[in-house]
């Protein structure tokens, strides 16, 4: 003998996430993330000011993510440049571009990425980076950001390297 089952009419328990289109609302109050998530009330009310400027090259995959930290920093931090694509070169941002065109060889770096190292550029601490620095450079360093899964900011960087390596 089979049971019959008795199926409850669903409540529109999802209704407070979702529009009327079917989709997750989204914060429209600064954050832009999903109203369930929103972040706005943990923003500064204005942005942070950083001693370095920070330009972070974000892969299109995570762009699309509504629940990418990357737009939140970009609100949070005064001197961050978001920029989006698969590889930094000339035209991509001006403030590198300056840096590409000022480079001279044997002048310290204006700029360091941060990515574990490679055969071919291998990883510095930090530490040892800003002793072998001048510290007047320190004051305009430039951090850059790859923002991606592993795999995407290994090409991300790999793909850079022949413009970073003239500045960073």
């Amino acid at each position: 003998m089979e049971e019959e089952r008795q199926l409850l009419p669903l409540e529109p328990a999802s209704a407070t996430i979702e529009g009327r289109d079917g989709r997750r609302r989204i914060c429209t109050g600064g954050c832009e993330r999903p109203e369930n998530v929103c972040l706005c009330d943990k923003l500064p009310a204005q942005p942070i000011s950083t001693v370095s400027q920070i330009v972070i090259l974000q892969h299109p995959h995570e762009q699309r993510h509504k629940l990418a930290t990357v737009p939140v920093l970009g609100k949070c931090l005064k001197n961050c440049e978001i920029v989006v694509g698969r590889k930094l070169r000339v035209g991509s941002s001006s403030l590198l571009d300056s840096l590409f065109n000022q480079a001279q060889p044997g002048q310290p770096h204006r700029a360091i990425f941060l990515f574990p190292g490679t055969d071919s550029m291998p990883s510095m601490d930090i530490n040892e980076w800003r002793s072998s620095s001048v510290d007047s450079c320190l004051d305009r360093c430039v951090m850059i950001v790859f923002d991606g899964t592993w795999k995407h900011a290994k090409e991300m960087v790999t793909a850079s390297l022949p413009f970073l390596s003239k500045f960073a």
